[in-house]
């Protein structure tokens, strides 16, 4: 029997409410440089604080030791799937948390506008982070000059700030390719390859993403700091189990940012639309408690800061959700858990390997006697150091929805 089926033939169906509030990129690493604290260690974080008290902690390991993982695996293995086995293009989730409706054989890109030098290096991977609005013009821009390469379909729809997405529809096309990203700045942008060099549905995938670009860098050409972009995540759509087949729960996701609603429609959460800071988000969540089991809310701004390198910011957006997390706790859940889908230390400047913090409350999850939910203390809570895919199973295990195994 497989670890997945003994879980489904133990479940219970119960009546309680699950809370997984994911800060992306929380974890971060001491340094001598930020006098030997991570941002959430300096944060002022009452609330946070008196949960601690009443709570389990530990570390989680998003993919395998030393692996970094993208922000797809990273909630993939908090959503209980095997990043290993069910592998996502973040194109994908992107297209679908921007509410495009996919058809088979669709393949997606996720792209970042970025600016290029005469040379066509690439100088800022986001170009600027510019606002939405100069996004949505850009990608108008070039919906109106591109609809086909070949006897291919282009649709290109507008995401937050630099971030857009492109929808390859056609005949005899597949990914996964490698990325069209160089991932840092210094360097040309990469033709993409197969990731099958024998899988012909993607060498011709391969040449139109090549085509793409022939067709768009010159509409960009004379855009300031947008004159060029990135693309990453090239694939379709796989099939993946639904989350309330999985776990007997009706899930919902409360997220901003399209890829994160994505992610969440793709193992089949209803996407509660509307809500645009973290205050309102715990809000919706109020009105909402009744309609849902399991509820996924997402909030960006702690990794947001991390990538910048931004010490400063990501403390303080810690502390901003610090301040909103009393408007949640008027409905508290039976099973609350606090953490991040990885880590995005700010002196990397990036997603990292480094095992992310969780907290868990609950009636059964008992005290660790630690005073603050911090790294620090995450390292000798009882719940020690685990797979991130293990993370629902426990929050179920704390809703006592498992029946005894064996006599």
């Amino acid at each position: 029997m497989s670890l997945d089926a003994l879980y489904s033939e133990l479940t219970l169906k119960t009546k309680t409410k699950h809370v997984l509030v994911v800060l992306d990129g929380l974890g971060d690493i001491a340094t001598r440089q930020q006098n030997y604290l991570t941002p959430l260690e300096a944060a002022a974080t009452p609330n946070l604080d008196r949960i601690a008290r009443e709570s389990a902690q530990g570390r989680m390991i998003p993919v395998a030791p030393g692996i970094t993982p993208g922000s797809g695996p990273g909630h993939l293995g908090l959503f209980g799937y095997d990043p290993l086995e069910f592998q996502v293009g973040r194109g994908v989730i992107e297209a679908l948390g921007l509410g495009l409706e996919l058809k088979p054989g669709d393949v997606c890109a996720r792209a970042n506008f970025a600016t290029l030098d005469a040379k066509g290096i690439v100088t800022d991977r986001r170009a600027g982070r510019i606002p939405t609005e100069t996004c949505e013009k850009l990608v108008a821009l070039l919906s109106s000059k591109i609809k086909k390469i070949g006897d291919t379909q282009v649709l290109i729809k507008a995401g937050k700030e630099h971030r857009f997405v492109v929808v390859f529809r056609g005949k005899g096309l597949e990914g996964p390719l490698t990325d069209a990203d160089p991932n840092r700045e210094g360097f040309v942008i990469p033709a993409v390859k197969p990731r099958d060099p024998k899988n012909l549905k993607q060498k011709k995938m391969a040449k139109l993403i090549a085509d793409f670009y022939k067709a768009a860098l010159p509409v960009l050409a004379k855009e300031k700091p947008a004159n060029g972009f990135l693309m990453r995540g090239i694939a379709h759509q796989p099939e993946i189990p639904l989350f309330v087949d999985r776990y007997q729960l009706r899930p919902a996701c409360l997220a901003v940012y399209p890829m994160y609603k994505g992610l969440a429609q793709l193992v089949g959460m209803a996407k509660i639309e509307g809500p645009q800071t973290i205050q309102e988000q715990f809000e919706r969540y109020l009105k909402e408690y009744d309609n849902y089991d399991f509820f996924f809310i997402h909030y960006k701004y702690t990794d947001k800061y991390g990538e910048d390198g931004n010490f400063a910011a990501k403390k303080k957006a810690i502390e901003d959700f610090d301040a909103a997390l009393p408007i949640l706790l008027k409905k508290k859940p039976d099973v609350f858990v606090v953490t991040g889908d990885h880590s995005t230390p700010c002196a990397l400047r990036g997603h990292s390997w480094h095992p992310q913090p969780v907290m868990i409350h609950s009636a059964a999850s008992g005290s660790d006697k630690l005073e603050r939910f911090t790294e620090t203390g995450a390292n000798s809570g009882s719940l020690g150091v685990f797979p991130a895919k293990f993370m629902i199973r426990l929050m179920q295990a704390n809703a006592q929805m498992f029946d005894k195994f064996g006599a």
